[in-house]
């Protein structure tokens, strides 16, 4: 169902060696630093990544957190942004589309739900 969790944070680098820290001693690898300044930490079932919130506010409760839900296909993502958008979710970030980065090639959608929480389709495309 989910695939990633993120968290904000005011200070990545503090958070990260925190982060590196109790995961490591879960076994695994340190966090990855992309080009914003985001850490990632990849597993074989999801993602842990941390940043700071992109609206420049605050991290705070959940400012700067998503909440990402895996979708089968680009269809199924923007299928699921559609009905978010027809029961009271607001769209926020960039449209639905392509994202290329550390994580690879993704197809994305973003909402926020009725309470204001940021949340996410998707599919990883390739």
């Amino acid at each position: 169902m989910f695939s990633h969790i993120m968290v904000g944070a005011n200070d990545v680098q503090r958070s990260k060696a925190f982060y590196d820290a109790v995961l490591g001693a879960l076994g695994y690898e340190p966090g990855v630093i992309d080009e914003k300044g985001r850490c990632f930490y990849f597993t074989k079932t999801g993602v842990f990544a941390i940043s700071k919130p992109i609206d420049g506010e605050v991290a705070s409760h959940a400012n700067g957190g998503t909440i990402g839900f895996s979708a089968k296909s680009t269809e199924e993502a923007d299928a699921w942004h559609q009905a978010g958008l027809a029961n009271g979710g607001v769209a926020c970030e960039d449209p639905p589309g392509i994202r290329e980065g550390v994580a690879g090639k993704l197809y994305i959608a973003y909402l926020r739900d009725p309470a204001g929480n940021k949340i996410c389709a998707l599919h990883r495309v390739g």
